[in-house]
């Protein structure tokens, strides 16, 4: 998986539920602004721990982001 990879499933599955950016980044403990450079390819891979909280906020497994 690329890092805009993951950023493209997660931008995805985030609008697919309707949640702005920073409504995410506060179900998953993270700023708005790592949000936004992860959806754009700018931030390198998270952490399993923040895959894991991002896994969590959007109501699927890990593996579902590293798709």
């Amino acid at each position: 998986m690329t890092v805009r990879g993951l950023g493209k499933v997660i931008q995805t599955l985030r609008e697919e539920q309707l949640l702005t950016q920073t409504t995410l980044a506060k179900k998953a403990k993270v700023t708005q602004g790592y949000i936004a450079q992860l959806e754009r390819g700018m931030r390198k891979s998270p952490s399993l721990r923040v895959l894991q909280r991002l896994a969590k906020a959007l109501g699927v497994p890990v593996t579902a982001l590293l798709e």
